[in-house]
């Protein structure tokens, strides 16, 4: 048996033949995150990888080893987070999927769900596949303790010049060097991995929205690819222009000076859902035979 984040299992002896995995198994899943300790699996810790992977194993009875398009902090959720792992044609053929699905419903804890199985080639990565990954930070404003959106939205006791914060945004969409918008230990270990701190973002838009009764502030971000707290930590640096702390032309001075302090506070987690996962059309098929 393979140790943990080991080279996935590939081979097996099928009648006396070594044969290699031939197809990919996609799950779209969704969590809320008030109860895991983020998406990565750590030691006794509850995490969503541990949860889906210990599922997934009762269900396959072997090993498996599990890719995601993006991993997430303790407290953030998702929408629309997705999973692959290699698997056998054999493995899906000779099962309904929709016993699959009540399967892995049943196995996994509630605050995790099936959202949808797929059928991809094989070498498919859910991770290294994605085109694009897209987020949604939510802000309730005002005295009044937001009802339905508590558990997803930071509530924060101020309005918010989203027109400012609108504004300081658009320098942000590109490719740019976030250094200043990471952890500072994340960008420490790239760095010395020789890894870029550069991301492309393609779109950056706050925007006052309604949402079960409930006046929002939500920032969308889209781009390839996210560092460590990055949209937390854009998302606490235009909350400090929208508070009237900051001039819109603050935060291009914090992008250029690619150094943590110059950015604003970390927003809490709770208002962070991961929205969804873009890839090439035709790559996920929907297994539904």
């Amino acid at each position: 048996m393979p140790l943990r984040g080991a080279c996935p299992l590939r081979l097996r002896y099928l009648e006396g033949r070594e044969v290699e995995t031939d197809a990919t198994l996609v799950l779209k899943i969704g969590y809320r995150g008030a109860h895991f300790s983020g998406y990565a699996e750590q030691e006794d810790m509850r995490t969503v990888a541990g949860s889906v992977r210990q599922a997934l194993e009762t269900l396959f009875r072997r090993p498996v080893d599990l890719t995601c398009a993006g991993r997430t902090d303790a407290g953030v959720s998702a929408l629309e987070q997705y999973v692959s792992l290699p698997v056998w044609h054999e493995e899906l053929d000779g099962r309904e999927p929709r016993r699959v699905w009540r399967s892995l419903m049943a196995l996994t804890p509630e605050d995790v769900s099936i959202r949808g199985l797929y059928r991809a080639s094989e070498g498919f990565s859910a991770r290294f596949d994605a085109l694009s990954r897209r987020y949604t930070y939510r802000i309730a404003c005002g005295n009044a303790q937001p009802v339905l959106a508590w558990d997803y939205a930071w509530w924060l006791h101020a309005s918010l010049d989203v027109e400012a914060m609108s504004e300081a945004a658009t320098c942000l969409v590109g490719e740019h060097d976030f250094r200043s918008f990471c952890k500072v230990s994340s960008a420490q270990k790239l760095l010395e991995d020789g890894r870029s701190t550069s991301r492309m973002l393609h779109e950056v838009v706050v925007c006052q929205r309604n949402e079960v009764g409930e006046d929002l502030v939500a920032i969308t971000v889209e781009g390839n690819a996210f560092l460590h707290n990055m949209v937390r930590i854009m998302v606490g640096t235009l909350v400090e222009v929208g508070r009237g702390n900051r001039p819109a032309s603050w935060v291009r001075k914090v992008l250029e000076a690619r150094d943590r302090r110059a950015a604003g506070p970390t927003a809490p987690a709770k208002g962070l859902v991961f929205e969804s996962v873009r890839y090439e059309d035709g790559a996920l098929r929907a297994w539904t035979s």
